[in-house]
C-alpha cells in the first residue's frame, strides 16, 4: 500500500447496529429505521453520504441520501423496507468535490472576486465525472462542461447553470469510484408484523375431543378454532403432532412405566407410522392438517408447529441412520440424560456426526412450510449446534422469508441472546419467574432497551406445559388474572398454554413446577366454560391489544414509581399515533390482599405540567377519573380488580 492509497475518509459508530454489524438488526416490514454515523475526513472538503440496502441477490432496494446535523456532528437517514427478507446495509461516503466547488464559488461571488478561473475549474470537475458516468448522463454532462467553459458567454449565464438544480442532480454521487468509501456490510432482518406482535394459544390436539379418555383429532382441533378466535388469539401453537414411540413410553405423571392405553409424550417422536414428517395416525392425516390450516386462516389465525429434533427409540432414523445418534462403545445408543435423570423414551441427535442430519432436519421443516406452516416453536435449540440453526434458518428464510422461528430455550442469558442473534425471530424468556416489582422493573428495563430490542424479541408465555410457577399454584384465580394482565400489556408477543384460562394450578408435588395429571403424558378433556374461567379477561385484553398502538411496541416501557412494592406501575407510550394514546398500567402483584399506594406519574414523558388536569380512563372497567399532578392514589382489591389499564388524556 502506498501513502497516496491510504484512506482519507472515515465512517464510524454506525447506529443502530448489533455488535458492530456482526449480527442482523431486526425490524418489521414498514418500520422506519433511523440510521446515523460519524463521517469525517481531513481538509475542508464538503462530504456526502447515503444509506444503501441490498437484497440477497445484491440488488439495491433502498438508496437514501444522508443529511448532516452540525450540532450532533453526525449524518442521518431514515429508510423503510417493504418486504420481508434478509438484507445488507452499507453506508457510502465520499468527498463532494462538486459541492465544495459550488460552496466556494458562492463565497467568491459574495466577495466580488473574479469567477472566470473558478467556472473553468467547475467544467474540469464535470469532465472528470464523465470518465465513469452512466451512458445516458454523458451528453448532458458534456453540454454542461462546455457551457461553463464558454468564455464568450456572460458570467451571469454560466453562474445560472453552475447553481442550477439540474446540474446538481447530474453531479450526485462520487466524482469517481475511487473517491467512495463503503462501510462494512451490516445485516438487516426484516420480518412480517406477526414476528413482533401476536397473541399465542397453545393446545394439544389430542385433548381437543369431548369424550374423556378418547383421543382427540385434528378435526376436533379445527372445531375449536372459532372459540380460539373469539378469545382474540392470532397464533394456535400445537405441540408435536408426530407418531409417538412405544419403547420406554412414559406413563401418567411422568411415570417410567406406561400402563395399557397410556398415550406417551408427544416429544418422544417417531414410530412405525413415521417420524418428523408424519402425523400421528390417531390425530388424522395430511388432508386433515391442510383443512386445519385453512380454517385457522379463515379466522385470522395461523398454525404454529413444534419442532423438536430428538427421536424415540422407534423412530425410522434409528435404523436407517444410526450414525446420527450418540453411539456408546458397546454399540448401544445413548438416551437423553440430565444426570442422574435419564429419559429412556428419547434419543438425542448428534448434529456434529454427519451433515446428512442437517439436511434431513432442514427438509423436515421445509415439508411443513409447504403444508402452510409459517411459524415454528423450536424445542431446546440450545442443545443443538448454533451453527446448525444459523445455517438452517438462513436456508429456509431464503426460500420463504416470512417464516418465523420461536426459540424455546431457558438457559443462561448470553446463550439465549446468542440464539436470537444467529437467526431466531422470537424467544421465550424468564418472565414466568419474574413476580416481584423489582424483578419486573429490572427485567422489562433490560428487554425494552434498544440495545437488546434491536435483536431480541421476547415472547411472554404466562405458563407452559412444563412451567406451573408457585405463584399460580398458590395465588388462585387472582394470580392468573394478574399474570395475564402483565403478559398481555408488557410484551407485544405473549402466550398462554390451554388450561390457563380455567386457572388450572395444581402441581404434581410440593415444590414442583410440573402439573398434576400433566397433559404431556395423558389426554385431558376439559369443560372450556367451567365456572371461574377468565376467558372474558383474555378476550378483552386481546381486543385492546389490537386497537391500542402502545401495546404493540416493546421499547416504549417506562417505570412508574410508587410507595408500595406490591403494586407495579408502568407507562406504555404511544409513539405512532397522530393523537397519542399513552397507557398507564397499575397492577396489584399480591393475589391475596388489598393493596393501596400513591404512584408518581412521569408527567414530562406525557407532555403534561405539574398543575395540568388530565383524565385517566380504565380500559378494563370503563371507569374515568380526573387527576392533577404526578402523585395519585390507587387501591386494588384482587378479589374484584387486579389492576388498571388507564388511557391518559389531557383535559
Amino acid at each position: 500500500m502506498t501513502v497516496l492509497s491510504l484512506p482519507r475518509l472515515m465512517i464510524e459508530d454506525i447506529r443502530p447496529s448489533v455488535d458492530g454489524g456482526l449480527y442482523a438488526l431486526k425490524r418489521i416490514v414498514g418500520d422506519k429505521i433511523h440510521f446515523s454515523a460519524a463521517i469525517y475526513k481531513d481538509g475542508h472538503d464538503a462530504l456526502d453520504a447515503r444509506v444503501v440496502i441490498r437484497d440477497g441477490r445484491g440488488e439495491v432496494v433502498v438508496q437514501q441520501p444522508m443529511c448532516f446535523d452540525m450540532s450532533a456532528d453526525r449524518w442521518f437517514a431514515t429508510v423503510e423496507v417493504l418486504r420481508a427478507g434478509t438484507y445488507q446495509m452499507t453506508i457510502e461516503a465520499w468527498p463532494d468535490h462538486f459541492g465544495t466547488w459550488r460552496r466556494d464559488l458562492q463565497k467568491r461571488l459574495d466577495a466580488g472576486q473574479d469567477l472566470a478561473p473558478e467556472l473553468l475549474e467547475g467544467a474540469a470537475i464535470i469532465r472528470r465525472r464523465l470518465e465513469e458516468a452512466p451512458q445516458d448522463l454523458q451528453q448532458p454532462m458534456k453540454n454542461a462542461a462546455a457551457a461553463l467553459s464558454k468564455t464568450d458567454d456572460s458570467v451571469e449565464n454560466r453562474l445560472h447553470l453552475a447553481f442550477s438544480q439540474t446540474l446538481l442532480e447530474l453531479m450526485q454521487g462520487p466524482l469517481v469510484a475511487a473517491d467512495q468509501l463503503t462501510s462494512r456490510n451490516h445485516p438487516l432482518r426484516i420480518d412480517r408484523r406477526e414476528a413482533a406482535f401476536a397473541s399465542w394459544y397453545e393446545a394439544f390436539p389430542r385433548s381437543q375431543g369431548r369424550q374423556p379418555g378418547q383421543h382427540g383429532t385434528l378435526k376436533d382441533t379445527e372445531a375449536r378454532i372459532p372459540e380460539v378466535a373469539a378469545m382474540g388469539f392470532d397464533v394456535l401453537y400445537l405441540p408435536p403432532i408426530h407418531p409417538i414411540g412405544l419403547t420406554h413410553r412414559k406413563g401418567r405423571n411422568n411415570s417410567t412405566t406406561a400402563e395399557p392405553g397410556d398415550v406417551g409424550s408427544p416429544w418422544a417422536i417417531g414410530g412405525h407410522a413415521g417420524g418428523h414428517t408424519a402425523i400421528h395416525p390417531e390425530l388424522g392425516d395430511v388432508d386433515d392438517f391442510k383443512s386445519l390450516v385453512k380454517t385457522a386462516g379463515d379466522f385470522g389465525i395461523e398454525i404454529a408447529l413444534d419442532i423438536a429434533f430428538q427421536c424415540s427409540p422407534d423412530h425410522p432414523w434409528v435404523k436407517s441412520h444410526p450414525e446420527w445418534f450418540f453411539v456408546r462403545p458397546d454399540g448401544s445408543i445413548r438416551y437423553a440424560e440430565n444426570p442422574p435423570k435419564r429419559y429412556e423414551d428419547i434419543y438425542p441427535l448428534n448434529f456434529w456426526g454427519d451433515e446428512g442430519l442437517w439436511i434431513a432436519a432442514r427438509d423436515a421443516m421445509l415439508y411443513w412450510v409447504e403444508l402452510g406452516v409459517k411459524t415454528f416453536r423450536v424445542d431446546n435449540p440450545h442443545t443443538k449446534p448454533l451453527a446448525f440453526w444459523e445455517w438452517a434458518i438462513r436456508e429456509i428464510q431464503e426460500k420463504h422469508p416470512d417464516v418465523i422461528f420461536l426459540s424455546e430455550s431457558f438457559t443462561k442469558p448470553n446463550r439465549m441472546y446468542g440464539l436470537a442473534k444467529i437467526g431466531f425471530t422470537q424467544s421465550y424468556t424468564y418472565f414466568t419467574w419474574k413476580n416481584t416489582r423489582q424483578e419486573l422493573e429490572e427485567f422489562l428495563t433490560e428487554l425494552s432497551s434498544e440495545k437488546v430490542a434491536d435483536f431480541y424479541r421476547p415472547n411472554f408465555f404466562a405458563n407452559t406445559p412444563d412451567i406451573l410457577h408457585e405463584y399460580l399454584q398458590k395465588g388462585g384465580r387472582a394470580a392468573f388474572r394478574i399474570r395475564l394482565l402483565l403478559a398481555a400489556t408488557l410484551a407485544p408477543v405473549y402466550g398462554i398454554y390451554s388450561g390457563f384460562e380455567l386457572c388450572e394450578g395444581e402441581a404434581v408435588a410440593e415444590g414442583s413446577e410440573e402439573y398434576l395429571n400433566s397433559e404431556k403424558y395423558e389426554i385431558r378433556v376439559r369443560d372450556w366454560n367451567a365456572p371461574g374461567n377468565i376467558k372474558r379477561d383474555v378476550s378483552r385484553l386481546n381486543r385492546l391489544r389490537q386497537v391500542e398502538p402502545a401495546l404493540q411496541e416493546l421499547t416504549n416501557f417506562r417505570v412508574v414509581h410508587g410507595h408500595n412494592d406490591r403494586i407495579f406501575s408502568y407507562l406504555k407510550l404511544d409513539g405512532t399515533s397522530e393523537q397519542p394514546r399513552h397507557l398507564l398500567g397499575v397492577v396489584n402483584l399480591d393475589p391475596h390482599e388489598i393493596q393501596e399506594t400513591s404512584i408518581f406519574v412521569p408527567l414530562a414523558d406525557l407532555g403534561l405540567g405539574e398543575n395540568d388536569e388530565y383524565t385517566v380512563e380504565d380500559l378494563l372497567s370503563g371507569s374515568v377519573y380526573t387527576w392533577r399532578g404526578s402523585e395519585n392514589y390507587v387501591r386494588l382489591d384482587p378479589r374484584e380488580k387486579v389492576g388498571h389499564l388507564f388511557r391518559i388524556q389531557r383535559k
